[in-house]
């Protein structure tokens, strides 16, 4: 790994790149340009970005109406204002009628840091599990998230996209992206981990952890949440007999209970959810956060050797 991008900044940078080729795609904000950084779209095609102003329901409501005159709208905000203040428009309005718009929201979990824990959305993929039809996409650096800006825009129908504000390291190998087909990144015999996001980042430097210490684990990056790869979840499950989930969201909803829903009753083995454990965020420096949370490397590694 060599630098570090923010995977908000690698989509802002890659919508640039998509609108470039494609002239349906159009970019809405709520008055959080300079975060989310659709602000380069905003640069580059005015004309084709608007400003809804502090009124998420009406970004998304407005989204809707966009894509049934054939473009291609993206919507962003925070993930606490999108998936959870907007709830019920993306329900009704994008989802309920299949339109084809993507809601790519920033700042999820509790790596947003400073801004507390009434900011800090650890809710979000559960909120958007639940809706019937929705694709939900975690990136975990800022190679995939361009990958998956761009596969948003060939699929047809609602998806979900969930970005951070804290740079994380950019992956050295540049791994292919398919919407629900997870990413292998390590192979080992031991247990079978499953990560998205930022967290795959501290999985694999939990792997480095435990392999000096000569337990050796697959890491699975689980970038689609839904529709979720069964395949490798279960072949890696029997493989491995050791199955640990690891997420920066709610242990409730999250990655870990979607991965259980495909192995309960049909595959016997361990498993641990490592995530947030039914409570808020809290306001402190992003990785002073992670690690009051259990987030962290040497945590991470810790747990999985308590599991096995």
């Amino acid at each position: 790994m060599s630098e570090k991008i923010a995977t908000r900044e690698a989509y802002g940078k890659a919508l640039v790149e998509l609108g470039a080729v494609n002239e349906k795609v159009v970019v809405l904000d709520a008055d959080l340009a300079g975060a989310t950084m659709t602000k380069f779209f905003k640069g580059a095609y005015p004309e084709r970005f608007f400003d809804c102003g502090i009124a998420e329901a009406n970004m998304v409501n407005i989204s809707a109406g966009l894509s049934t005159m054939g473009l291609i709208p993206f919507c962003s905000t925070f993930a606490m204002f999108g998936a959870g203040r907007a709830y019920e428009q993306i329900r009704n309005s994008v989802a309920y009628p299949k339109f084809n718009v993507k809601i790519c929201c920033s700042h999820a979990g509790v790596s947003v840091g400073e801004d507390g824990g009434s900011h800090q959305s650890i809710e979000d993929i559960g909120l958007m599990r639940m809706i019937p039809g929705m694709t939900i996409v975690v990136p975990a650096d800022a190679k995939e998230t361009r990958k998956a800006t761009f596969a948003l825009a060939e699929m047809d129908g609602p998806a979900y996209m969930r970005t951070a504000r804290l740079a994380s390291p950019v992956f050295e190998e540049d791994y292919p992206f398919e919407i629900g087909k997870a990413n292998v990144l390590r192979e080992g015999k031991d247990a079978a981990v499953f990560a998205c996001g930022l967290m795959v980042n501290e999985t694999l430097e939990a792997a480095k952890l435990l392999s000096a210490e000569g337990i050796e684990i697959s890491v699975i990056n689980m970038h689609t949440i839904k529709p979720i790869d069964a395949e490798c979840v279960t072949k890696y499950a029997e493989k491995c007999g050791n199955v640990i989930t690891v997420e920066e969201h709610s242990v409730i909803g999250g990655l870990g209970d979607a991965v259980a829903d495909v192995l309960m009753g049909k595959i016997c083995c361990k498993f641990k959810k490592i995530g947030i454990n039914d409570q808020f965020g809290q306001s402190g420096k992003a990785m002073d956060v992670l690690r009051e949370y259990g987030l962290t490397a040497d945590q991470i590694a810790a747990k999985i050797k308590e599991t096995l």
